[in-house]
């Protein structure tokens, strides 16, 4: 075989029957070789970036490898936004671009660029292959190595003389891997006895370890108040009676004040983000800190731990319930406590029942979150919408939430909706979309159509980039700055030039007919949403700020008031 071959061999080991890519030059011996390769799902994407997005919605929807394909030079280069976004929320992947002959690596070649040295920052690992017997080995460490441990993209970059080469190397046996021992949670306990208001706070480690079930029977078994991060949506599922919802920049009240007066919090398989902590030295400034996660360096990174364990998720919550379940915690009246936070400090909104009334975005989600199924993936994209599906949206699993996290990358959804489709195949996915991340990757319309998946196109559209016109109204004195986004094209138009039906809705008795149109439809179809363009994501902390100064409407209605009087 050559190394193009071997490549293909090594999908059909690992059972990778789904990769997303665009063919081009140095890449080109490998698409000649799934020509006789039937066993391998190639799904052309229109445009490298849309590539590697889709292979992130597959993996972060299923759990399993994403793989995307490129070519060199202009090809490699675009994939780099979708390969960091998948680095910063640990999503396992395989990137794999061919490169310019080895001969010619050095020689400012056509369409060579250094994927090596680009790369470094944004994967687990880079690989640049440099001969055709070690294309084998690399192939599987790379897996491997995506996968195991703390998940994230891993690149191998292949010249084409490579792709061409015979080899008859065959990669060695995969190492056992050892079983997972537990750490000594006996000081953690010890700890959790001890307080009187302890908080347990996750995030996206719990689905990327597959650690839903075991974090589901200790927060049952333990009954402690919780929160989540962006990404942790759904881990407590949609019924859990101790959740306070996410907390942070765009949390919820009551989330964001069991942190200020907790005095210990559990974390488990997070990060401490600054758009969850904000202002460090004001978070949880009463609490000491347990800090459970399989990747080390998380620790004392942001926040110095009173007590740090390490290991696998599934192990150690499996040795916390069973210790708890011996002895509960009594913390009843730090319960009572946060429920009632949770019922005057949720996000409650009153929809408006006006059927004539201008649609709002928080009560569209709301009524979607009710007649969409229990299994709907939605995959958003980035701005005001993003959060008023974290806020709105009722998740039963982390994996039906896909989002862009830590890179917050506009044009996601609609190429990790594709990826989701391809992973679900019977599964509703629904992108939610505002009108400026949409056109960041419009093009995979074309995608979408040419395999007539079923996704369903939300796009809430304020004819402004929202969330950058929400804090220049806040925080810059009201100085609009390039926001305006008015000569947006006709969307419906767009939709159906792709030869996908839309439809137009703009009052609130049309929300429901709208969406249940959409979901009942057997094939692709967008909705376009129209809402107020001066519509903001309320609460609000102030970037930087701590996260107990939260602003709500209410307040900046207040606030203006006193201003205008003095």
């Amino acid at each position: 075989m050559n190394g193009a071959q071997h490549i293909l061999e090594a999908f059909h080991r690992h059972n990778i029957q789904t990769v997303f890519g665009y063919p081009g030059g140095c890449i080109m011996p490998l698409y000649d070789a799934l020509v006789d390769d039937a066993r391998v799902e190639h799904v052309l994407c229109r445009h490298e970036q849309g590539c590697a997005l889709a292979a992130d919605g597959y993996a972060r929807a299923s759990g399993k490898l994403g793989v995307c394909i490129a070519t060199s030079g202009p090809g490699a280069t675009n994939l780099i936004t979708g390969v960091a976004n998948a680095h910063r929320d640990s999503i396992p992947m395989l990137v794999i671009t061919g490169q310019v002959p080895s001969a010619l690596i050095g020689t400012d070649a056509f369409q060579e660029t250094d994927v090596l040295g680009m790369t470094l920052g944004i994967v687990k690992h880079s690989y640049l292959v440099e001969s055709a017997d070690e294309l084998p080995e690399i192939l599987e460490e790379a897996m491997a190595l995506a996968q195991t441990g703390r998940p994230g993209p891993v690149w191998v970059d292949i010249p084409k003389d490579i792709l061409l080469a015979q080899t008859t190397a065959m990669p060695n046996s995969p190492l056992a891997q050892p079983e997972a021992t537990c750490p000594d949670v006996g000081p953690a306990i010890a700890m959790l006895r001890a307080a009187q208001k302890p908080l347990l706070y996750s995030g996206g480690g719990i689905s990327l370890a597959h650690a839903e079930e075991c974090f589901r029977e200790f927060a049952e078994c333990s009954a402690l108040p919780a929160v989540v991060t962006l990404k942790g949506i759904g881990n407590p599922g949609k019924h859990s009676a101790h959740n306070l919802g996410m907390l942070g920049m765009h949390g919820s009240r009551a989330a964001n004040r069991a942190v200020d007066e907790c005095d210990l919090l559990l974390v488990i398989g997070a990060r401490l983000d600054d758009r969850a902590t904000g202002k460090l030295d004001g978070f949880a400034p009463n609490a000491q800190t347990i800090h459970i996660d399989a990747d080390a360096a998380e620790f004392n990174k942001l926040r110095s731990a009173d007590l740090t364990v390490r290991g696998d998720l599934n192990t150690i919550l499996g040795e916390l319930t069973r210790a708890l379940r011996e002895a509960p915690l009594a913390i009843n009246a730090w319960r009572k406590q946060c429920q009632i936070w949770r019922t005057t400090g949720g996000f409650q909104a009153a929809d408006n029942e006006e059927p004539l009334a201008p649609i709002t975005g928080p009560a569209f989600v709301r009524q979607l979150s009710r007649v969409a199924p229990d299994d709907t993936i939605i995959a958003c994209d980035v701005g005001q919408h993003q959060m008023w599906v974290a806020q709105h949206y009722q998740f039963d699993h982390p994996r039906h939430h896909l989002t862009s996290g830590g890179l917050g990358t506009m044009g996601f959804g609609l190429p990790a909706a594709i990826g989701a489709q391809f992973a679900n195949r019977k599964s509703t996915v629904i992108n939610v979309a505002g009108d400026g991340s949409f056109m960041m990757n419009a093009q995979e319309l074309a995608t979408i159509r040419r395999y007539n998946l079923p996704v369903k196109l939300i796009i809430m559209d304020n004819q402004c980039l929202g969330m950058v016109r929400q804090q220049q109204e806040l925080f810059y004195n009201n100085r609009e700055s390039h926001i305006n986004l008015d000569d947006n094209p006709d969307f419906v138009a767009l939709a159906r030039a792709f030869d996908i039906p839309a439809l137009k809705i703009e009052r609130t008795d049309q929300v429901r007919r709208g969406i249940e149109t959409i979901l009942a439809y057997n094939g692709p179809m967008l909705l376009h949403v129209a809402i107020a363009r001066q519509e903001n994501v309320w609460p609000i902390v102030k970037p930087g700020g701590s996260n107990k100064e939260m602003i709500d409407e209410t307040r900046r209605l207040a606030a203006d008031k006193k201003e205008m009087t003095a």
